[in-house]
């Protein structure tokens, strides 16, 4: 049998195939303007890889963002549950703290025992999350993982702005005043990491924390985001598709 678990982010639309015995096997696409149209795009995809949709043989599960776009989904679940689960499946822990930066919102997640206990989400507007970080990027003239690469070379200009428009002018006023790209690049990961630093410690916990997400294979975002907490972090390789690896481990839970 094939366990197929889609995650549709804001950004990114996330698939994991599992073939009973078999390690996942995962793919990525751009979510576009249409959740329903990613989901149609994900469906001729595994139909060139010539995996079953919509037989006995095949069980779909979707979740995040546009869940609901996909009409040949057995189940929708909420991406808490199938990060956890993911999470704990990357991690190799049941037990552990997971911070996902997604593309419109961060995630804090406790896990005990591989069981979800409890979450914290940050608001929509805030600038801690991916969207804003390709946002600033862009200003810069540069893709995220350049930003990063320039940040490392930099030292943090001040980006305080709670919201993606105001902290977007504190960046141009630096742009303007001829402040180097790499320091600017430097404040725009301190400040996402601050913000998302700020988020665990309203959720608590003192566990190991391990990060998912587009930022999950960013060293520099790990070990920014760890002196900020006090504790370490640790990022998992495929953690951009854990929320889609946890949906297609749950659609095996429930058969």
């Amino acid at each position: 049998m094939y366990f197929i678990g889609i995650d549709i982010g804001s950004t990114a639309a996330k698939t994991a195939v599992i073939k009973e015995g078999q390690e996942p096997r995962c793919f990525v696409l751009p979510t576009g303007w249409s959740s329903r149209e990613t989901a149609e795009t994900i469906r001729r995809r595994l139909a060139e890889e010539e995996i079953p949709v919509e037989t006995e043989e095949t069980k779909v599960l979707a979740t995040g963002y546009g869940r609901i776009s996909v009409p040949y989904a057995d189940r929708c679940i909420t991406e808490i549950t199938c990060h956890g689960r993911g999470g704990a499946y990357l991690s190799g822990s049941g037990d552990c703290t997971i911070i996902d930066v997604g593309g419109q919102d961060t995630k804090v997640i406790t896990l005990e025992d591989g069981v979800v206990t409890d979450f914290l989400m940050n608001d929509k507007c805030s600038a801690g999350t991916g969207k804003f970080l390709e946002i600033m990027a862009n200003r810069l003239g540069s893709h995220i993982s350049g930003l990063f690469e320039l940040a490392e070379g930099g030292k943090p200009l001040a980006i305080s702005a709670m919201c993606t428009v105001f902290a977007e002018s504190e960046v141009i006023s630096h742009i303007g005043s001829g402040a180097p790209r790499e320091d600017i690049a430097a404040g725009v990961v301190d400040s996402v990491a601050a913000k998302v630093a700020q988020l665990c410690m309203r959720h608590g916990g003192d566990g190991p924390c391990v990060l998912t997400g587009g930022l999950s294979e960013q060293a520099y975002f790990a070990e920014i985001l760890s002196g900020k907490l006090g504790r370490p972090v640790r990022g998992l390789k495929d953690g951009k598709y854990a929320g889609a690896i946890g949906a297609a481990l749950l659609c095996m839970d429930m058969r």
